[in-house]
């Protein structure tokens, strides 16, 4: 198993974050939403308080808010320049309105205890030296009975295999969209570690699942109290 080596810790430069922004998000961004949705029947969260966790540009809010119009999703970014972007995406679809963009770290979270009826996140405990604490901030401020819903990369047995996942997914892109997803990949975490830092959590009832080729799916809720 290749050893887990970390990211830069926070993507703050203009250029990296437009190389970002053009990978092509838009199948997995849709594929996120539509694998939370499909969770609740038809209405059942149509004023649920979301929090989205190292929201990046934002892209996943703001299906999600197209999808059902009558939430507010607030989205936290440790990165100034992602969330710059983040409100020019929110301006194109719309959505400025009820889309609150926070600068924060996610692992001290400016938030009340049980302010949120759902957490979500996609691709950031990969980028987090400290994965545990990010899980402990989403259980603090998740009401009981809240959802949490996280997916993330999961990291390749072999250099090999990174290449391959590389190839697959990012072939047709520039280098530097290439490194970035390789990159990316070397610092994930691996199931058994993800699950490792949920059994220390014990606030939540989580359950993690392989959901592709590259990617861990953790869902579950806040035990009541």
């Amino acid at each position: 198993m290749l050893p887990r080596v970390l990211e830069p810790e926070v993507m703050d430069d203009e250029a990296e974050v437009a190389e970002y922004d053009a990978m092509p998000h838009d199948d997995v961004n849709a594929r996120f939403v539509e694998d939370f949705l499909v969770r609740f029947p038809p209405g059942a969260i149509a004023t649920a308080t979301v929090l989205d966790l190292g929201t990046g540009t934002a892209l996943i809010p703001l299906l999600l808010l197209q999808r059902e119009p009558g939430l507010r999703v607030t989205a936290v970014d440790r990165s100034a320049a992602m969330l710059r972007m983040a409100a020019r995406h929110a301006c194109r679809f719309g959505q400025q309105e009820r889309l609150d963009l926070v600068e924060a770290d996610v692992c001290r979270l400016p938030f009340a205890d049980r302010s949120f009826d759902m957490v979500l996140s996609n691709s950031l405990l990969h980028h987090l030296p400290e994965p545990v604490r990010c899980l402990r901030e989403a259980a603090r401020v998740l009401r009981p009975g809240g959802m949490l819903f996280l997916r993330d990369l999961f990291r390749p047995e072999t250099d090999a295999d990174v290449e391959r996942l590389v190839a697959l997914h990012a072939g047709r892109e520039t280098e530097a969209q290439r490194q970035l997803l390789r990159q990316s990949l070397h610092a994930a975490l691996t199931v058994p570690e993800i699950e490792a830092c949920c059994r220390q959590i014990a606030e939540l009832n989580l359950a993690v699942a392989t959901s592709s080729d590259r990617h861990w799916t953790l869902a579950g809720v806040r035990r009541a109290e």
